[in-house]
């Protein structure tokens, strides 16, 4: 099972022909929007469960600066764009490890996984026992840390009213399916908001940047 997938995988660069279809354009650019604002709420929780302090506008305009750089490489590999992973705020939160020598070799493992396949398919074979153990832990303290990010801006009639929205109107509209909802409307936006889930991910992490 280790060596099922052989020794090596490389990425292919553009490994689809390029075409332009205007729903999947306007679906890719609000995706990108929606990645852009979740990286701004990690690296703020980061920043606030990892360094107890506010985050500084340049770390803002780094993390995105990263993100967008990513995201241009990723396409080139044919792969959608990228966002940070919420997960990291919360392995931050409970272990409050933050360096960055800690941070690049998790990073470099993640490669080596992606190119190695017997690499990949080590953790992989990890049991499900125990990555549940941490999901359970991790995510719980992903949602008190959005929580705390929530309070700390006030619970203003603006605010509840955004996060209301977002939570109602993400997750209804994501668990109706198709015939119940988005049939009524034209072709192009049941491409960009129903096929995609993108009001999901818009409308469920637009509080990140309250």
């Amino acid at each position: 099972m280790i060596f099922s997938g052989g020794f090596i995988s490389l990425p292919h660069i553009m490994p689809y022909k390029p075409e332009f279809h205007l729903g999947a354009i306007v679906s890719v650019a609000i995706i990108f929007l929606v990645s852009a604002a979740e990286t701004i709420g990690d690296t703020t929780a980061m920043v606030s469960g990892g360094l107890k302090r506010d985050i500084t506008t340049k770390e803002i305009t780094g993390s995105l600066a990263c993100d967008g750089y990513a995201s241009a490489f990723s396409a080139l590999l044919g792969c959608p764009p990228v966002t940070s992973f919420s997960q990291n705020v919360g392995l931050i939160a409970m272990t409050k490890v933050v360096n960055r020598f800690t941070i690049m070799t998790g990073a470099v493992c993640m490669i080596l996984a992606g190119l190695l396949p017997p690499v990949g398919n080590f953790f992989a074979s990890l049991p499900d026992s125990v990555l549940g153990g941490c999901t359970i832990m991790m995510f719980g303290t992903i949602l008190t840390s959005g929580i705390e990010m929530l309070s700390k801006a006030g619970f203003t009639q603006r605010n509840i009213t955004i996060a209301a929205l977002s939570l109602s109107i993400g997750i209804g509209f994501t668990a109706a399916s198709e015939t119940e909802i988005w049939h009524i409307f034209p072709e192009i936006l049941q491409s960009v908001f129903s096929l995609t889930k993108s009001l999901y991910l818009l409308f469920f992490t637009f509080p990140n940047i309250l």
